[in-house]
Order: C-alpha cells, then sequence, then structure tokens
C-alpha cells in the first residue's frame, strides 16, 4: 500500500515536472515571438467611407517596396521613428503612429488627409490634378478613390502652389464653407480663379456662371446667392440668365 502511495507521488512529480518545463518551454518561445515582428497590422482612417491608401501601399512605403522587409525581424533593431518618417514622405500620408502589441505584430496607424477640392492641371498637355486638404495642403490623387470634391482651376494655381499661408487662407475658407454646407456642396462644381484671386463659380443646375469676385464677405454673399436660388432661379427658370453676381456690396446682377 505504501509503495503504491510513493509511485503515485513521484508520478505525479514527474508529471508537474513536465507540465512545467514545457509551460516554460512555450513561454520562452512566445517571449521570442514577441521580440521579432510577426505581422504588419495597417490602419486607417476613412475619408468618405472609403480610403486613399491600402496596406499593400503602406507595406509598399514602409519596407522601401520590399528592399528593407520588417517581418522577422527584431525590434530591437528597429527604429519606429525612422519607419514613421519614411511614410510621412508620401502624400496621401497626413499623420501616422507605429507601435508594437504583446503578440508581435507592428501596429501602423495611417491618418489620410480630408480633400476639400481637387485642383486640375495640364501639363504638357495632359491632364493631371491633386487635391486640397483641409489644411490647405496640396497632395496627389489616388488610384483607389475618387472623391467628390468641387473643381479648381485658373491661373492663380501656376504661382500658388499651397493654401496653407495667411494670403491664401480666405480662399482656403471660401472652398470649405462650399464643403461644409450641403446645399453648396451639392451645387457648385467648380472654382476658377484667375491671376488677381478673384473667383468665378459654375454651378451643377443652370448655365450660368457666379461671378463670386474676391474671397471676402462670404456670409453677405452666400446670403445674396442663397436668396436667388431659393427665389428668383425657381421662379424665372434655371436657364433664363448666363450670369449671376453677387461681388459687390448691396448689389445681386442677373443677366
Amino acid at each position: 500500500m505504501l509503495s503504491t502511495f510513493k509511485s503515485t507521488r513521484k508520478s505525479l512529480y514527474v508529471a508537474g515536472l513536465l507540465v512545467t518545463t514545457l509551460s516554460l518551454i512555450a513561454f520562452t518561445e512566445v517571449r521570442q515571438e514577441q521580440k521579432r515582428v510577426q505581422a504588419v497590422v495597417v490602419r486607417f482612417n476613412q475619408v468618405d467611407g472609403r480610403q486613399f491608401l491600402t496596406r499593400r501601399d503602406v507595406t509598399g512605403y514602409l519596407t522601401n517596396d520590399g528592399a528593407d522587409p520588417v517581418i522577422g525581424k527584431d525590434y530591437s533593431e528597429i527604429d519606429f521613428g525612422q519607419l514613421e518618417a519614411r511614410l510621412r514622405q508620401h502624400g496621401l500620408v497626413q499623420t501616422c503612429q507605429i507601435s508594437r502589441d504583446l503578440t508581435g505584430n507592428l501596429l501602423v496607424q495611417i491618418e489620410q488627409p480630408k480633400p476639400v477640392a481637387r485642383l486640375m492641371t495640364t501639363i504638357d498637355g495632359q491632364a493631371g490634378g491633386q487635391y486640397v486638404s483641409e489644411e490647405g495642403r496640396f497632395f496627389p490623387v489616388s488610384m483607389n478613390y475618387t472623391a467628390r470634391v468641387p473643381i479648381l482651376t485658373g491661373p492663380y494655381f501656376r504661382q500658388n502652389r499651397s493654401l496653407a499661408n495667411q494670403r491664401n487662407r480666405p480662399l482656403l475658407d471660401l472652398i470649405r464653407r462650399i464643403q461644409d454646407d450641403t446645399f453648396w456642396r451639392a451645387q457648385i462644381t467648380e472654382l476658377s480663379v484667375d491671376e488677381a484671386g478673384e473667383v468665378t463659380m459654375w454651378p451643377q443646375m443652370g448655365n450660368h456662371r457666379i461671378e463670386f469676385g474676391s474671397p471676402t464677405d462670404l456670409e453677405a454673399k452666400f446670403k445674396k446667392l442663397k436668396l436667388i436660388y431659393t427665389d428668383v432661379l425657381p421662379a424665372k427658370g434655371w436657364d433664363r440668365y448666363s450670369r449671376i453676381s453677387v461681388q459687390y456690396r448691396n448689389q445681386i446682377v442677373c443677366e
């Protein structure tokens, strides 16, 4: 009886020792895996429910198109700041943050710029363009998604390649005002800006142009324009006029 008890204790001891050894081995393997990049997990903010970038795009930026791979790399060899700087070099990345989780995944959080307009340009006979962000920065178009925003044209943009400075703040405020208002966002399709900075707008409905003038006194000018669109045009007809001007104070011109 005593012999059987001792044998059972010995078996339990051996089993416990085996479980402990296997747990230590598994723990060591997990710890080793946590020291190396297991996978790259990319997360995006979305623009109108879409995204300009894909996970493949970001991974390509991150690794210099595969020339500098990160999967399998020891975390002690990875400079998060350097990787973030590499991503920020690309125009479709506004901000980014790179971190890691407890399982060894490299986490990449991408914030894309939000467009408020699209600048259309022609270079060597080829049509091209860039978006304008909420902050007034120009950034490239994407093959993955085309945002529905007003078009910008005109000679003004030959010399003005950013709307983020103080000089162009009024023009950016005008564009943002249109984009933030559901009525005008649906109505205004194009803004043409001449060399002096005077704005002409083209609507979705009707054959008229809107002479807005300088991008100042926005509240008063949009109030006059709203009166035309809610009272005059529905009564007279959307194709009645070819020119509507609200650029002068206390004056509305319809021809």
